[in-house]
This record gives structure tokens, sequence and C-alpha cells, in this order.
């Protein structure tokens, strides 16, 4: 029975199974080889996704607490809520800095329009921009038949507007290799006024494609991320049209 239940590989599993299909990268174990699960080839698709806490908005939740405090609710009237929206809106950006193997630097993210392109350099691209938590979220393709022009790659996050709190966003970045399990990394860490995340460096290391967990927060944005990582870009303040 305790052979059954103890999970394959033991104390030596390499990686925090969620199921047969995810990796979760955590501070224990935070690299994974696209290369050595053939997975470096194809696109790389990358998901930011996010939604305000039940918690936050004030209701209660009927699934919580114990059995005997959901029936007495039964018996409770419903509180009058408030006028005017329960949830704060929090507009979180997905992006991503780049250094090709030849030198050029970069960025790709939803803010100044910096989208790039898929089948040109740096074969990186952003499908849009979204600035309500859908279920979607926003998404990064990375060119990985390209993988030979890459040297590295930061994938971060960053607050554009509203509550700078991460763990009130329940926010995650999730990674789908063109085969093998997705990776997942949670953004829930308590940070207070952290605007910016970096989540994952992306590098080629003599051709061999890993991606290790960072979960950094800053207090900053994108100038910060790439003083903490030596990128060596110029930067300006950006802002989006109103919807």
């Amino acid at each position: 029975m305790w052979n059954f239940l103890r999970p394959s590989g033991g104390i030596n599993t390499q990686f925090d199974m969620a199921n047969a299909h995810t990796i979760e990268l955590t501070r224990r174990h935070q690299v994974v080889s696209l290369s050595k699960q053939g997975a470096a080839v194809g696109n790389l698709r990358i998901n930011l996704s996010w939604q305000m806490r039940t918690s936050d908005t004030g209701g209660w939740n009927q699934r919580s607490g114990s059995w005997l405090s959901r029936q007495m609710h039964l018996f409770k009237p419903e509180p009058v809520q408030a006028a005017g929206p329960a949830m704060v809106n929090v507009d979180l950006d997905l992006a991503c800095m780049y250094e090709l193997a030849d030198g050029t630097k970069g960025v790709v993210q939803p803010l100044g329009s910096f989208l790039g392109d898929l089948d040109a350099p740096p074969y990186i691209q952003m499908t849009g921009d979204d600035r309500f938590g859908g279920s979607s979220g926003e998404t990064l393709y990375i060119n990985l038949d390209k993988r030979e022009e890459f040297k590295r790659m930061l994938v971060f996050v960053y607050i554009y507007d509203g509550t700078p709190a991460f763990d009130r966003t329940h926010a995650k970045v999730e990674i789908f290799p063109s085969s093998g399990p997705r990776i997942e990394i949670p953004l829930d860490e308590r940070e207070p006024q952290a605007r910016s995340c970096a989540v994952v460096l992306i590098e080629n290391k003599k051709g061999d494609l890993t991606v290790r967990r960072e979960v950094k927060y800053v207090y900053g944005f994108q100038a910060e991320l790439d003083r903490l990582y030596g990128w060596g870009l110029q930067w300006g303040r950006g802002y989006k049209t109103k919807v």
C-alpha cells in the first residue's frame, strides 16, 4: 500500500507534479530543460492569466467554512452590497526582454505596441493586450525552430494599472512546449507594493535550452528589471490609450 501511495521517484523526484501533464517550478525545483525532453522545437506558448480573489470582493464564499456554518448561513439574509463595483480591476502585462546570439537586445510587450514578429527577429510575438484578466489572458509565442538565434530571454509581468499586490490577483504564468508537460509558475507571494516580477529566464547554453524559475519582485518597472539582469536597454515612460 505504501509503495502505491508514494510518488514515483521517491525523494529524488525532480519536479513538483501538479498532475501528469504539469510541472510546477518552485524554489526547490527551479530548472527544466526543454532540450532534454525534446521540446525545444516549434512554437513555445507562454500564457499569463489572472483574476481577483473572491475574498477581495467582500463577498462570502458559500463553499468555505464548516458544514455547520454553511447550514446556519441558510437562515441569514444576504448582506446588502454597497453600490458600485465590488472588485478592483488590475491590468497585468506579460512581456519578454530578449538578447539574441548576435548581440541584438530588445523587448516584446503590449505597452508601446512592441508586439514582435514570430518569423523574423526577434522570433517572439505577442497576441495582444488583455486589460481585464479574461479567461484567455495574454499570450506570448517564441519560435524555437530559431533556437540557435537566442542567447537569453527574461519573461516578466508588471502591473500597469491597479492595486500593486500580486498575491491578490491570483496570477500565474503557464508555459506550453510543443511536446511534454506544461510548466506552471504561480505569482501569489505577498510582496506589498511590488509593481513587476521577473518570472522565468530562458537561456541557450551550448545548445541546451533551459527554463529557470526566477519569481523576483521589484518595486519599479522594466528599467529596474533591466538593471537587475544587466540588459542595458534605454527606457522611457509610456501610456496606454483609454478604453
